[in-house]
C-alpha cells in the first residue's frame, strides 16, 4: 500500500537546551573565504569559547561541480591564520567522523529513505523556469539567488498517485511536501522571534537533486543532528532555510538546535559580501599586509577593512 501523500501539520520538537555547548563552522570550498564568511565563523567561534563548549569544523564539499581540493587546504589555513581553532574536524578527526560531507552520503541516503517511506517527498521534473512562469515572477531578481521560489501546489502529484521508488541512482529531483498554512516559529539568538507560513513564505523544497546529490537543507539537518550541534551560527540570509530545516527535523524525529543568525557584512556600496569579492578574501587581504587583528576589529563594525 502506498503511503499517504497528504502533507501533515508537523508538531515541532523543542529546541536543544543542553548545558553542553557544541557549535560548528561549516565552510564550503567553492572559493577563498571572504570577510563576510570569516566574520560569521569568528562569531561562531567566539560563542563556543564564551560557553566553554566544543567547536566542530565540517567541510561542506557536496557540490562537486564547484568545490576544489586546493580550496579545502586554503580555507583551513585561512581560518587558522585568523586565530580560529576547533576540536573536531576533517583534519583532526573526532567522535562524529567523517567531517567531509562528500564522505557522509550513506547518512543522507538513510534520511531520504525515511522521508520516502513516510510519503513526505515526491519526484519533481519541473524546472526553475517552470516554477517562475507559474507564479508569474520575472526570471531575474524574483528571489534571493540562493533561495528557492515558492513551488506551486498545482505542480504536486495527486495525493492518491503511487509514490515511485527512489532507485539506486537518483536522476530526478525530490521535493519535501510542506504543510500548507502551518505557521512555524523559532527564537533567533540575534533577531528574536521569527515566523513564516509554509506554502506562502516558502514552498515544497528540494531534498535531493537529479544529479544524485542531497540538498543543502537535508545534509545540513542530518549533520547537525548527528554531530549533536546545540547552536547553529550562520548568516541572516539563511533564516528562511531554518523554517525548512525545522520541518525536516520534525519529519526525521530529530531535536533541532538553537539558532543564531548574524547580520551580513556589506561592501562600500551596501551590497553583501560574496565570494565574487576576491579583493576582500582573507587570502588577498593577508597578501596585502592586513593583520588578523585588523580584520577582527572590522568585524565589530560590520564594514570591511580595505587597505590603502
Amino acid at each position: 500500500m502506498s503511503p499517504s501523500r497528504r502533507a501533515p501539520a508537523f508538531p515541532l520538537s523543542p529546541v536543544k537546551t543542553s548545558s553542553v555547548y557544541r557549535g560548528r563552522l561549516a565552510p564550503s570550498p567553492t572559493g577563498h573565504l571572504h570577510l563576510g564568511h570569516a566574520r560569521t565563523f569568528w562569531i561562531a567561534a567566539e560563542r563556543a569559547r564564551a560557553a566553554g563548549g566544543t567547536l566542530v569544523l565540517r567541510n561542506e564539499d557536496l557540490d562537486a561541480t564547484r568545490f576544489r581540493l586546493d580550496f579545502v587546504d586554503a580555507m583551513l589555513e585561512d581560518l587558522r591564520w585568523l586565530g580560529l581553532t576547533w576540536s573536531e574536524g576533517p583534519d583532526i578527526g573526532g567522535p562524529h567522523a567523517p567531517y567531509d560531507q562528500s564522505r557522509r552520503r550513506p547518512h543522507y541516503r538513510a534520511a531520504l529513505e525515511k522521508l520516502h517511506a513516510a510519503g513526505l517527498i515526491f519526484p519533481c521534473t519541473r524546472s526553475r523556469r517552470d516554477v517562475l512562469d507559474a507564479i508569474g515572477a520575472p526570471h531575474e531578481g524574483a528571489n534571493a539567488p540562493d533561495d528557492e521560489p515558492v513551488y506551486p501546489v498545482a505542480f504536486r502529484p495527486p495525493d492518491d498517485e503511487p509514490l515511485p521508488p527512489l532507485g539506486e541512482v537518483i536522476a530526478v529531483n525530490w521535493r519535501f511536501r510542506v504543510p500548507e498554512g502551518q505557521t512555524l516559529t523559532f527564537a533567533d539568538g540575534q533577531f528574536g522571534e521569527q515566523s513564516a507560513v509554509a506554502g506562502r513564505d516558502f514552498g515544497d523544497f528540494l531534498v535531493w537533486r537529479k544529479d544524485d546529490v542531497p540538498s543543502y537543507q537535508l545534509a545540513c539537518v542530518v549533520d547537525d543532528a548527528e554531530m549533536e550541534i546545540s547552536e547553529v551560527v550562520r548568516g541572516a540570509d539563511l533564516i528562511k532555510s531554518t523554517f525548512r530545516q525545522l520541518l525536516l527535523y520534525a519529519a526525521l524525529g530529530k531535536t533541532p538546535p538553537q539558532f543564531y543568525h548574524c547580520p551580513l557584512m556589506t561592501d562600500a556600496h551596501g551590497e553583501r559580501l560574496a565570494k565574487r569579492h576576491d579583493a576582500l578574501s582573507l587570502r588577498t587581504l593577508r597578501d596585502r599586509g592586513v593583520t588578523p587583528q585588523e580584520i577582527i576589529a572590522s568585524f565589530t563594525t560590520g564594514k570591511p577593512v580595505i587597505p590603502a
